[in-house]
């Protein structure tokens, strides 16, 4: 099943960018998933175990090595790119 998420951090802290920028390269770095990212955003694709489980690592990675942060996190069953709106994929 594929899987669509759309992720924002928000570092708890005055020197923010270099976590975001630490994240976000250490989830391209991961095999299966498609980043693609914006000023306001970052958007994962991919297997849903693969996406969460990078997610949850990463994230994890994140807290231990940056300290504080808050994730707001979008998740939509299905490739997102390709949902049209009537609902199907």
């Amino acid at each position: 099943m594929d899987v669509s998420v759309d992720i924002s951090l928000y570092p708890l802290q005055d020197e923010y960018i270099p976590m975001i920028k630490d994240l976000i390269e250490r989830v391209q770095q991961r095999e299966g998933i498609d980043v693609s990212t914006n000023a306001l955003s970052t958007q994962l694709f991919g297997e849903y175990r693969t996406v969460m489980s990078a997610v949850t690592e990463e994230l994890e990675y994140s807290f231990q090595t940056w300290g504080k942060a808050v994730l707001v996190a979008k998740i939509v069953n299905g490739d997102a790119r390709r949902l049209s709106g009537d609902g199907s994929a």
